[in-house]
C-alpha cells in the first residue's frame, strides 16, 4: 500500500531524542521499540520520566494500579507533582529564564513576546489573583479567549494553585460556552473583550453575558481588554484584568498536587448531543505529553513550535504543556491563517524561524488552491519537522505538504489520538520511514490493534481501532458522569478500549487511518468512510476539497452525496458531475457510485479548519442546525442548502 518516499537521515537519527532513549535502554531497533514499551508499559513509563527529567516533589511508589479494573487505571501513585513547576518554574529558575518561551503575532504583523522569567511573573500574579477571588485547589475556571499571550497565563496560573482549567474554543456562541462552564461547575470565566479576525472585531464578551445568565455557578468573570472596546460590567461579578493582576505579588507558591489530582476538563469536540468533559491529570497529562513532544517531535531548547489551533481544542493545552516541558519557544497566531493574504502562514514560519509546523489536511488542500507560487516566496528552511492530525489525509494534499512546504527533506508526523487521552494512538517517529498519508505505528507505549466486528485482530483490512492496556493520560471518565465514559469506551468488548476510528495495518506494517466509524457510510451492505470517498474526488485534477455524506435510502439503506470545491479555472457542467461520479467509481467501485455530485465555493470549517460533516448532512437534509458557533465560515452553510 503505497511506496516509502521518506527515509530518516543520518542526521535525524543520530541527533533524536528517542535514540538517545534507545541507546540507554539496549533497544536495537524500531519494532524493538514497540514491543519492549507495549509488552512491559510499567517498565516503559517510568523510564521515560527520568530519560525526560520530569521533576517531582515527592517520588512515586507505583507506576500504577489497575485493581479497580483497566477502565479506572490509576498512575504514579504516591507521587506528588505539578504541571506548571515542569513547564514554566523549573525553566524560569535556571539558566533558561532569558529563553523566549512565548511569541504571539497578529494579522496586522504585531508582535509581542515573553521569556520564561517573564512569563513565570506574569502566572504568578494572575494566579495570586484567583487566589484573592477565593479560588482554591479543585475549584474550576473557564478560558474563554482568543490566541494571545494572557490565554497562556490564565491558562497555567489556574493550575498552578491546584484549580483545574476548563480552555474553551473562543468562537463558541453563548449556548455552547454556558453549556461547558455548567456541566464543570465553574467558578470563575477568563475571558477577553474582544478579537480581530479578518479585519472584524468579534465581542467575545457579548456572548460571555449570554452564557453566563444561565450558569449559576459562575462567581467571578475576568475580562482582558485585549481592544479596549465599550465593554458592559456587571457590577460584583465582572472584574477586568488588570484591575486585579496589576497589584499582585510576582510570587506564588506552586501547589503540591498528587499525581492523580485533577489539572484539566477539556471538552471534547463531538458533533452530536452534550459535550463530554473528558478529565486529566497532572501526572498523567504531563507523562503523555512530555513523551509525544519529546520524542514524535524531537523538541529541543532552541526549538520554536508552531501548530495551528485554539486553546479550546486539545492541541492548544497539548501544545502548552509539551513544548514548554522541554523550555522551547511556542507561536501563538491570532487570525486566519489566510489573511490578508494567501502567505500568511509561510510569512509566520519566515518571520519567526518556526522549526515544528502542525496543520490539518482540510488547511493544506485550502493553500494548495492558492498554487504554489504563495508557498516559494518564503524561505521555509528553518522547519524540522511538519505535523499533521484531526482527520485522515488523502495522497495529493500529503505529497504537495511533503514536496512544497517540506521540499522532500523533511518528515510529516502525523499523529492521531484525541482528546480523551489528550495524546496519540498513532504516530511515526523522526527514526521511522515514511510513505503517504501514514501514521507510521503505534504509540510508544500505547498497547493498540485493529479488530474486525467480531474483536480479532486484522491486517490489510480496515477495522476497529482498540486500545489494549491503559495508558497515563486515558481520561478519568467524564466530568460527573461515569456510567457515560464506560457506555463510550469500554462496552464493545470487555477491557477493551473502542476509539470509534477506522485502521488498516498493510503488508509491511504501515498504519493508516480511514475516518471516525460514526461517520460510517453503509451502502447495499458495503461499509465505507467518507474520508475514502473524498481521497478518491480529490485524485481528479479539478478538485481541489471534497465532501461525502450518507443520506437514506429505501433500496440500498443509504447513498453518497458528495460536494466538492473546484481548483480555479474549473466550471461547474453535467459533463464534470458524470466524470466525478465514475472517478469514484474506478477508485471504489460500482457499488459505491454517488447518487449526487454537487458543486460549491466554500465547506463548512472550524476555525482549524476541518470539515463538519455533521452541519452538511443537517442542511442537505433541510434538518435543524442547533449551533453553528463552531463553523469560521457560517455562509458556506448556505451554499451547501443552495449547491446544484
Amino acid at each position: 500500500m503505497g511506496k516509502i518516499v521518506w527515509k530518516p537521515t543520518n542526521d535525524y537519527i543520530e541527533n533524536a531524542n528517542i535514540t538517545r532513549f534507545m541507546k540507554k535502554n539496549n533497544i536495537k531497533n524500531y519494532n524493538h521499540l514497540i514491543k519492549k514499551s507495549t509488552d512491559n508499559i510499567e517498565w516503559f513509563w517510568d523510564a521515560v520520566l527520568k530519560d525526560l527529567n520530569i521533576e517531582w516533589y515527592k517520588p512515586y511508589e507505583k507506576v500504577l494500579d489497575d485493581s479497580k479494573g483497566i477502565q479506572w487505571t490509576k498512575w504514579f501513585i504516591g507521587g506528588k507533582i505539578n504541571i506548571v513547576h515542569n513547564c514554566l518554574d523549573k525553566h524560569a529558575n535556571s539558566k533558561r529564564k532569558d529563553n523566549i518561551a512565548l511569541i504571539w503575532e497578529n494579522e496586522n504583523g504585531d508582535v509581542r513576546k515573553l521569556t520564561y522569567c517573564d512569563l513565570y511573573r506574569e502566572v504568578n500574579k494572575f494566579a495570586n489573583g484567583l487566589k484573592e477571588l477565593g479560588i482554591k485547589k479543585g475549584d474550576r475556571v473557564g478560558i474563554y479567549m482568543p490566541m494571545i499571550l494572557e490565554t497562556v497565563v490564565a491558562f497555567l496560573g489556574v493550575i498552578k494553585i491546584g484549580a483545574i482549567s476548563i480552555p474553551i474554543f473562543s468562537g463558541f456562541g453563548g449556548h455552547a460556552l454556558a453549556q461547558r462552564l455548567d456541566i464543570a461547575g465553574a467558578k470563575v470565566l477568563v475571558t477577553a473583550d474582544g478579537s480581530v479576525r479578518r479585519r472584524k472585531t468579534v465581542n467575545i464578551k457579548k456572548e460571555v453575558d449570554k452564557a453566563i445568565s444561565s450558569v449559576s455557578s459562575i462567581e467571578h468573570v475576568i475580562v482582558y481588554k485585549r481592544l479596549g472596546i465599550d465593554t458592559p460590567m456587571k457590577d460584583g461579578i465582572d472584574i477586568f484584568w488588570k484591575d486585579l493582576v496589576s497589584k499582585q505579588s510576582d510570587i506564588c507558591k506552586t501547589e503540591q498536587m498528587e499525581s492523580e489530582d485533577n489539572a484539566m476538563i477539556i471538552f471534547s469536540s463531538g458533533t452530536t448531543g452534550r459535550p463530554k468533559g473528558t478529565v486529566h491529570t497532572h501526572g498523567g497529562a504531563l507523562a503523555q505529553i512530555a513523551k509525544e513532544l519529546g520524542y514524535y517531535f524531537d523538541i529541543k531548547e532552541k526549538d520554536v513550535f508552531f501548530w495551528l489551533t485554539d486553546i479550546g481544542w486539545m492541541m492548544g493545552p497539548w501544545m502548552i504543556i509539551g513544548v514548554q516541558s522541554f523550555g522551547a519557544a511556542i507561536v501563538i497566531y491570532e487570525g486566519a491563517p489566510n489573511y490578508p493574504n494567501p502567505d500568511r502562514l509561510w510569512v509566520l514560519i519566515d518571520k519567526h524561524k518556526i522549526t515544528t509546523l502542525g496543520i490539518s489536511p482540510t488547511a493544506i488542500r485550502m493553500f494548495m488552491r492558492y498554487g504554489d507560487e504563495w508557498v516559494n516566496k518564503h524561505d521555509l528552511s528553518s522547519l524540522r519537522f511538519l505535523g499533521s492530525t484531526g482527520e485522515p489525509w488523502d495522497s495529493d494534499s500529503w505529497n504537495w505538504f511533503f514536496e512544497k512546504v517540506g521540499k522532500k527533506k523533511i518528515p510529516i508526523i502525523n499523529i492521531s489520538g484525541g482528546t480523551e487521552i489528550v495524546g496519540c494512538f498513532l504516530s511515526p517517529l523522526p527514526i521511522t520511514e515514511l510513505k503517504p498519508c501514514t501514521l507510521r505505528g503505534p504509540g510508544l507505549g500505547m498497547d493498540i490493534d485493529v479488530f474486525d466486528d467480531n474483536g480479532k485482530p486484522i491486517k490489510g483490512q480496515m477495522g476497529h481501532l482498540v486500545a489494549k492496556k491503559p495508558a497515563p493520560s486515558m481520561t478519568r471518565g467524564f466530568w460527573n458522569e461515569p456510567d457515560r465514559y464506560i457506555d463510550t469506551y469500554w462496552s464493545k468488548w470487555p477491557n477493551i478500549w473502542y476509539h470509534g476510528d477506522w485502521a488498516k495495518i498493510d503488508e509491511d506494517g504501515f498504519w493508516f487511518l480511514h475516518g471516525r466509524s460514526d461517520d460510517t457510510i453503509k451502502i447495499a451492505g458495503r461499509r465505507t468512510g467518507p474520508a475514502e470517498i473524498e481521497a478518491a474526488l480529490i485524485e481528479h485534477p479539478a478538485v481541489s476539497e471534497a465532501a461525502s455524506i450518507g443520506i437514506p435510502d429505501e433500496i440500498k439503506g443509504e447513498d453518497l452525496v458528495c460536494f466538492v470545491v473546484l481548483k480555479p479555472g474549473n466550471k461547474p457542467s453535467e459533463d464534470l458531475r458524470e466524470e466525478l461520479k465514475n472517478q469514484v467509481v474506478k477508485i471504489m467501485g460500482k457499488t459505491l457510485k454517488p447518487r449526487d455530485i454537487r458543486f460549491v465555493n466554500d465547506l463548512p470549517k472550524t476555525r482549524s479548519a476541518k470539515i463538519v460533516r455533521r452541519i452538511i448532512k443537517a442542511s442537505y437534509l433541510r434538518e435543524d442546525i442547533s449551533d453553528i458557533s463552531s463553523v469560521e465560515n457560517p455562509r458556506a452553510i448556505d451554499e451547501i442548502r443552495k449547491a446544484k
